[in-house]
């Protein structure tokens, strides 16, 4: 990804937080010769300094069959917004887009253990529903079981980060607080939280 120097964003902790906030995440890898991606809800954490992924495919995903064999690529993106030359002090302007989108690029292990697979389930309630446990602990382990049989869970470590923040930087402070405060008041849920981070 092309990341100008004002626009990279290095610090873990921001990553991680920005990856668990937007959660839903773009599994990209090469099958056949032709990239293939599949939409998956990921779990996140660091571990020693190193970001970890943990999410599931259906087993009718062959996608899943070519990961050991190759380094993916993970995006998550979320908020985006069209930025107006309007909120410019200058005429002699254009239009731009401000986004943040982060690219990880890793190396997944499947995991073969119903017992780890079911860890890496309830970790995901944990993390998207915690109210969901106990009428998970409720359903019958053959009901479990069954479920589990049609999924193919995987980690990935992160072994290269490419993090980008588009928001502005580069304009100048009343510029930048008159974009912040109209996309704050916008109806579009992208754009109120690009004001969220510039405001930040």
């Amino acid at each position: 990804m092309y990341i100008p120097p004002i626009n990279q964003v290095t610090d873990l902790g921001e990553i991680v937080d920005f990856i668990q906030r937007f959660s839903f995440g773009t599994i990209i890898s090469v099958v056949n010769g032709r990239q293939v991606a599949t939409h998956l809800p990921f779990i996140s954490h660091l571990n020693n300094n190193k970001i970890v992924l943990r999410a599931h495919f259906a087993k009718a995903n062959e996608q899943w069959k070519h990961l050991e064999a190759q380094e993916s690529l993970v995006i998550f993106q979320e908020p985006h917004a069209y930025i107006s030359p309007k909120y410019y002090e200058k005429e002699q302007n254009v239009p731009t887009w401000n986004y943040m989108t982060v690219h990880l690029y890793g190396q997944a292990r499947l995991i073969e253990t119903l017992e780890e697979t079911k860890a890496i389930l309830e970790e995901s309630i944990n993390f998207f529903e915690q109210e969901y446990k106990k009428q998970w602990d409720g359903l019958s382990e053959a009901y479990k079981l069954n479920m589990m049989q049609g999924i193919v869970a995987f980690d990935m470590e992160i072994s290269e980060i490419q993090a980008k923040k588009k928001i502005s930087q580069n304009r100048s402070e009343k510029e930048k607080a008159q974009i912040a405060q109209a996309l704050s008041q916008s109806t579009s849920t992208h754009e109120q939280l690009i004001g969220e981070y510039m405001k930040k």
